[in-house]
């Protein structure tokens, strides 16, 4: 069975939603975020000490945008994938990249230095600027949004839930009152799909469980 090492809405969320999407079974271990800090077991797993970690069988991956790769075309055919064969099979590829290295990166260092570092390190000047880079290339989003309901292929894929997380963290950032019409109707439609909430739903039981196990 699939392993995955999960923190409540952070990357790790994009292999969680990525797994009901295909309909795999997997065992689902929610840690505190951040693990490195509050599980420092974790890093006998993951060195890193990042999230995701996946693990099936053999095979341990860390990154959350190629884990669904993975997913889709390890455990397809999948139309979740598009195939080398397809027009727009490069479009998938730069979308499945982009969310990550483009779309996320920014909004971790709003995080780190809005919420995570103590107060006295933390910097006004890193929040605005990095919110307003994120926004700058959520522009590109809204652009390929204009004549479309998903990034390619016609179809919802891969590359949609990983570009959705990015929007997730936007969320979470309180980011998302920035959004063009066509982001926010494509949110909607990312947000209501049945695999997105499921994958809400297992996180929040995973963390009742926890809860629960905790010494009093």
């Amino acid at each position: 069975m699939i392993e995955l090492y999960h923190c409540v809405d952070a990357r790790s969320f994009r292999v969680l939603w990525a797994l009901e999407e295909m309909g795999l079974d997997y065992r689902l271990h929610l840690l505190p975020f951040p693990p490195r800090i509050y599980a420092p077991e974790y890093l006998q797993l993951n060195p890193l000490g990042t999230i995701p970690l996946m693990i099936d069988g053999t095979v341990r991956m860390t990154e959350s945008a190629a884990i669904p790769q993975y997913l889709a075309t390890r455990y397809g055919p999948s139309p979740l994938a598009v195939g080398i064969d397809e027009p727009d099979y490069a479009l998938w590829l730069d979308w499945l990249h982009r969310s990550e290295a483009t779309l996320t990166f920014p909004q971790t260092i709003v995080l780190r230095y809005s919420q995570l570092e103590p107060e006295e390190r933390r910097l006004q000047q890193a929040v605005d600027d990095y919110a307003q880079w994120f926004l700058s290339r959520l522009r590109h989003l809204t652009r390929a949004l204009e004549d479309r309901d998903w990034l390619c292929a016609d179809r919802f894929t891969m590359a949609d839930l990983c570009v959705g997380y990015a929007l997730l963290f936007a969320q979470t950032l309180g980011l998302d009152h920035k959004f063009s019409p066509a982001i926010v109707d494509y949110w909607d439609r990312l947000s209501q799909r049945p695999a997105f909430q499921a994958a809400k739903a297992a996180q929040s039981l995973a963390a009742i469980d926890v809860a629960a196990s905790a010494p009093t």
